[in-house]
């Protein structure tokens, strides 16, 4: 039988008929007539490190070389610095702070604290984020895949053979996966597939850096590396510098990024104790955590590859042996990467469908949800929109993924342009606001300077993306198959 309700999972308390039908009751609805939130310190950090440590972490190796011994771990702690701290703001901004009514995603909390212009903004900005995110996992985790197939091919073969592999079969694959876990319901629903992913980021980061190590370790193991990085002359030209260290910059800025879903963690944290002091200490162990591994894929993959390190440091281990160490490792980014595409998708998700149900509240199609006994599992309430919606999106992004196979240039420059406005310059904007500071007071001046300098950076690394995309574009050809 058809249940008909405002929306599976955004409940209120007008509509408690239908929600009792659906067999709720009091104790388990919270104050805003929702399915209770059980969310923890511990799934929401699992959360904040599936969103933050994605694969991006198998770049840190190159960026340090960019960098050097100086700067590369110095723009590494101040980001995660930056990072934390307008979190915490961030965090602050759930519940209103005169009704305490709550806010269910980063667009709600800055049309509570910063309508108008600014609003449609940030929807436009975290958007851009969202979808260029998932359309770059999808890329990146058919990569992983096509890793392991190469490697066993070589193993069985000899490294004289060509094992060519194409991507599209693995991207499809890729695709046929999150059809099925993009009909997890909401945020609330993804606990255990963040904690998963989380598991599988830190299985795969400890691999990087146990590699390195013994590489390291080697008696042979002769590598330069300085406290500047690549050297002009030596190994690039002061041009290539320039657009490197650029890329760099963003690499390692955009690695900390997960503002873009903050508040939807924070959405399932129960409401006692208070969601905002529980959500600063998941992100202080979120990024501390992160941090700690940012740091040993770096600097031990600097060490491992001196200044010719890979854009993938697990790559630059070879797909000989150890073959089964390096393959597993592989098979852990790509486990990880299919949890953070859900993270990452959610909130698309939940923005198109809220948007559907207030636009068509009787719609049988969009509102009827209808209970489906699942062996194993149990009840599942199927809505066909969300099937076919949620299911069209999927299909887009891996479409986007085989016509665009570079799509991580595009994501760079996406993350350039989202990078300032959502994890900066709308915290501390929201902060201002709430805190009522005075104009040019001494708090205010230092965080504008902070906005100002971030700026900056996401400008440069706006400008370090575009330049390699015009390069991939002089010798792009679509669909060509890659080896």
């Amino acid at each position: 039988m058809a249940i008909e309700v405002l929306k599976k999972n955004g409940m209120f308390m007008e509509h408690a008929p239908e929600v009792m039908e659906k067999g709720y009751s009091g104790k388990n609805l919270d104050d805003d007539g929702r399915e209770k939130r059980t969310g923890t310190v511990i799934t929401a950090s699992a959360h904040i490190i599936t969103a933050v440590i994605g694969s991006g972490v198998l770049s840190l190796a190159w960026a340090m070389a960019q960098l050097g011994w100086v700067a590369g771990p110095a723009v590494l702690m101040a980001f995660s610095v930056i990072t934390w701290f307008t979190s915490t703001l961030l965090a602050d901004c759930y519940r209103s702070p005169i009704t305490g009514k709550r806010n269910y995603t980063y667009i709600d909390v800055v049309r509570a604290n910063l309508a108008g212009m600014k609003f449609q903004l940030c929807g436009l900005a975290q958007c851009a984020n969202l979808i260029g995110t998932t359309i770059g996992y999808t890329i990146t985790a058919s990569i992983s895949m096509v890793a392991v197939k190469r490697s066993n091919c070589f193993h069985k073969n000899g490294h004289e053979v060509d094992c060519y592999t194409s991507h599209y079969p693995f991207m499809i694959i890729f695709a046929c996966i999150q059809i099925v876990l993009s009909q997890i319901p909401n945020f609330h629903k993804l606990s255990w597939l963040s904690v998963l992913a989380a598991v599988m980021s830190f299985a795969y980061s400890s691999i990087g850096v146990g590699l390195s190590i013994a590489k390291v370790a080697e008696k042979e193991h002769h590598v330069r590396t300085t406290l500047t990085g690549v050297t002009v002359g030596v190994d690039v030209s002061g041009e290539e510098k320039v657009w490197r260290t650029f890329q760099a910059l963003g690499n390692i800025a955009f690695a900390y990024t997960y503002s873009t879903v903050l508040i939807e963690i924070q959405d399932t944290l129960k409401s006692s104790p208070p969601e905002n002091k529980v959500m600063k200490k998941a992100s202080l162990a979120g990024v501390s955590t992160t941090t700690i591994f940012y740091m040993l894929c770096g600097c031990m993959g600097y060490a491992a590859f001196g200044n010719n390190a890979p854009g993938n440091f697990l790559t630059g281990f070879g797909f000989y042996e150890p073959y089964w160490l390096v393959d597993f490792a592989n098979v852990c980014i790509a486990v990880h990467l299919i949890g953070a595409y859900q993270v990452f998708c959610q909130p698309i998700f939940g923005f198109v469908e809220n948007w559907f149900t207030q636009r068509w509240p009787e719609n049988g199609f969009i509102m009827n949800e209808y209970d489906v006994n699942i062996p194993f599992y149990g009840s599942y309430y199927l809505n066909f929109f969300r099937l076919i919606w949620r299911t069209t999106y999927v299909i887009m992004t891996v479409v986007l993924a085989m016509v665009f196979p570079f799509f991580n240039d595009f994501l760079g420059i996406i993350g350039a342009v989202s990078f300032w406005p959502l994890t900066v310059y709308f915290p501390i904007e929201m902060h201002i606001a709430q805190a009522k500071l005075q104009k040019f007071s001494s708090r205010w001046i230092w965080l504008k300077i902070m906005s100002w300098v971030c700026l900056i950076v996401a400008i440069v690394a706006f400008v370090g993306s575009a330049q390699g995309l015009i390069t991939d574009l002089k010798t792009y050809k679509p669909f060509k198959n890659q080896h």
